[in-house]
């Protein structure tokens, strides 16, 4: 009788305990950062597309620094990866002090730029480190399970927002009537209470920073194992660089696991970023608003973990099938619902969503040779420049306020919908194949 495979060796644990928290520190940034849209539309009265520059910036350092962080740890280690990825974050975090301080909107999306550099390198790291941590028929079902930890993450980011910061926004208190009573207020009593509130959205960021060097500093005295990519660079077999972009770009599954990652993470960061005015939409304030977003991360998180049991007996690409219709049809129910039904569509659409980035960049990489996947991991953290380039075409779409009758915001979430049958269909091509 042929004996199961662990899905992490014993002698891989600690590492994998280790490097499995690192996906939780990204998570807390994510998801912290998603309110922070609606905080910052408010206090520095910006419309809802320049105010979702947030997630442009955010973002748009993944795909700045995926590709160089995949070249800086061909050059030298996953381990050095992961320190430089931890001392950007720290250092995009501590930015929060001086951007609070001048009170310019550049400045904080410029914090978090340099900050999502940090990000950058600890996915390009992390992901294909997991992958490589035991046998490669349980690497797609390894890399769910330590991708469940980054809702974990993304649950403290969320009630963070929800629990310390929102409630403390002088800016979104509201009138009998529901208006918000700020955007009434003179200049000099505007100032004031700006003062204060980007004072509230500063300080977790400057709390996260402290725990990352805490972590960078456990990192640095650890020694990691060396995966086959390095052992094989240390015995000198390894690819070209150019060589690698002709095996990647020749891989039907890897190069449309790409794409089909960048529309995901473009659906993923629409529905928690836009959930807020959504829910605005009918009259409920960010606080309150933000509520419903951690029980769309609590569905997440318990669904991650039901689709990594999956997974034991349903092929993984039929299960990404199932799970992008799923969230389509919850998506055509924000769309077409105006009400509170609406809403619950819309926080549904996070169960399905779960199993979508880890499956994808697995199945992606399944087939990839060891020497080309550093850089093959490059390229599906630097898809994630979808949820840079789409926010603000929903932000634009909310701004409208009506389009043919219908709540701007209800129909903005099209985009949503047609990213998950993308999703969908890499799904049935990938099990076809």
């Amino acid at each position: 009788m042929e004996q199961k495979k662990p899905l992490v060796p014993r002698k891989y644990l600690f590492t994998f305990i280790l490097i499995t928290s690192l996906f939780a520190l990204w998570g807390f940034a994510n998801d912290i950062t998603n309110p922070m849209v609606a905080a910052f539309q408010t206090v520095m009265e910006l419309s809802a597309t320049k105010a979702s520059m947030v997630q442009f910036a955010f973002y748009g350092g993944y795909a700045t620094m995926a590709v160089p962080a995949a070249l800086f740890i061909r050059k030298y280690s996953y381990k050095r990866g992961i320190l430089l990825g931890l001392a950007l974050y720290a250092t995009g975090a501590f930015l929060f002090i001086p951007a609070a301080a001048y009170q310019e909107f550049s400045f904080f999306c410029l914090s978090l730029y340099i900050l999502t550099f940090g990000l950058a390198f600890l996915e390009t790291t992390a992901n294909p480190f997991i992958l490589s941590l035991g046998d490669k028929e349980t690497s797609t079902r390894r890399l769910n399970m330590a991708q469940a930890f980054n809702p974990m993450g993304s649950l403290c980011g969320m009630s963070v927002a929800s629990l310390i910061v929102l409630p403390q926004l002088i800016s979104d208190k509201r009138n009998e009537a529901g208006e918000i009573i700020f955007y009434g207020l003179s200049e000099a009593e505007k100032a004031d209470i700006r003062l204060h509130d980007l004072a509230v959205i500063r300080n977790p960021y400057v709390a996260i920073g402290l725990v990352v060097l805490a972590v960078f500093i456990i990192i640095a005295l650890t020694k990691m194992p060396k995966t086959q990519s390095e052992e094989q660079k240390a015995m000198g077999q390894t690819h070209t660089a150019k060589l690698t972009l002709h095996n990647l770009w020749h891989n039907t599954i890897y190069r449309e696991g790409v794409l089909t990652q960048m529309f995901y993470v473009a659906a993923q960061i629409m529905v928690w970023t836009f959930i807020i005015q959504y829910a605005d939409n009918l009259g409920i304030n960010k606080a309150t608003a933000q509520t419903y977003n951690i029980v769309a991360m609590s569905l997440f998180l318990c669904s991650r973990f039901l689709s990594t049991f999956l997974m034991k007996y349903v092929n993984t690409r039929r299960l990404l099938t199932i799970f992008g219709c799923g969230a389509a049809l919850c998506s055509l129910g924000a769309v077409l619902i105006v009400g509170m039904p609406g809403l619950w569509c819309l926080v549904g659409i996070s169960f399905f969503m779960s199993l979508m980035f880890p499956t994808i960049y697995g199945i992606a990489l399944e087939n990839v040779d060891s020497q080309d996947t550093t850089l093959g991991a490059a390229f599906l953290v630097m898809a994630i420049v979808g949820g840079a380039l789409m926010p603000p075409m929903q932000g634009a779409i909310i701004d409208q306020q009506t389009i043919w009758g219908h709540p701007a915001v209800n129909v903005s979430f099209v985009l949503p919908l047609l990213c998950f049958l993308i999703v969908a269909w890499y799904g049935y091509r990938a099990a076809k194949k």
